[in-house]
């Protein structure tokens, strides 16, 4: 498998990101793109003027407990009422949320701020996911004609470190099921379920970093996968199936 990184200068609203990756290396039958889901929101458009933003009383408490400035905080809870979520632990220097935006039919997305990040964008403003992700790789696929997987940086429980995950996909089963198939001693597997889109995602973060690197995609080349039919929002996982429901549980007990 080969990662081949998409340099580019800094991406502004407008910006035709899917013409800057045919400029700069000729796609193979079978690649995967991975994109920033920032980068795909920035040229869309989809950055939030603070200075906009009146703060609630809530937004007010949030700031004070979690860091950041009110207006930031109001930013998140207006994301998250766009997309049905809901506060689900914080910390003095972040805020968990849980969200179920519309179209995604499995489980929830737990990601800090409600994807809402004050980095690689212009002072007072904050960036987010597209406002429709699943329409945005929809029309990268049609463009580009191979698979698409739109990606953000997240955190994990009690491990330190950023790594990334795959919010939607287009052109690729975000899974793989190894139930059934036999381990080295032959015994059958009863759970494993391989997270083929996240761990993609996660690769190619590798290559974008979070800083000034300036790498809004990576093409996966030979990865060996195959296309599918499949196309939206990655499901989550159900609570009851959830090995850590029970800490995000108490967590948002104890916010009341």
């Amino acid at each position: 498998m080969e990662l081949i990184p998409i340099s580019t200068g800094i991406l502004k609203p407008g910006d035709d990101i899917a013409t800057v990756v045919q400029q700069t290396i000729l796609l193979h039958e079978g690649d995967i793109l991975v994109f920033s889901s920032k980068a795909v929101a920035t040229v869309e458009g989809a950055h939030i003027d603070l200075a906009d933003i009146q703060p609630s009383p809530e937004a007010y408490l949030l700031a004070k407990a979690c860091g950041q400035t009110p207006e930031s905080r109001e930013a998140t809870l207006q994301e998250l009422h766009r997309m049905n979520g809901r506060i689900a632990g914080k910390c003095p220097r972040a805020l968990l949320t849980e969200l179920q935006p519309n179209g995604m039919t499995q489980g929830s997305i737990l990601v800090a701020s409600a994807g809402l990040d004050h980095s690689n964008t212009k002072a007072g403003t904050v960036i987010g996911w597209p406002r429709d992700p699943v329409e945005s790789i929809r029309r990268l696929r049609k463009v580009l004609e191979v698979a698409v997987i739109l990606s953000d940086s997240c955190l994990r429980p009690a491990r330190k470190g950023v790594t990334a995950f795959a919010i939607a996909v287009s052109g690729i089963n975000p899974f793989r099921s190894d139930i059934g198939r036999p381990d080295i001693f032959g015994k059958p597997l009863k759970m494993t379920v391989e997270a083929v889109a996240d761990q993609l995602a996660t690769a190619a973060n590798i290559l974008m970093g979070n800083a000034d690197q300036c790498i809004p995609a990576v093409v996966i080349r030979d990865s060996g996968i195959a296309l599918s039919d499949f196309e939206g929002w990655v499901p989550g996982i159900e609570p009851e199936q959830d090995i850590f429901r029970d800490l995000t549980l108490a967590q948002a007990r104890e916010i009341g």
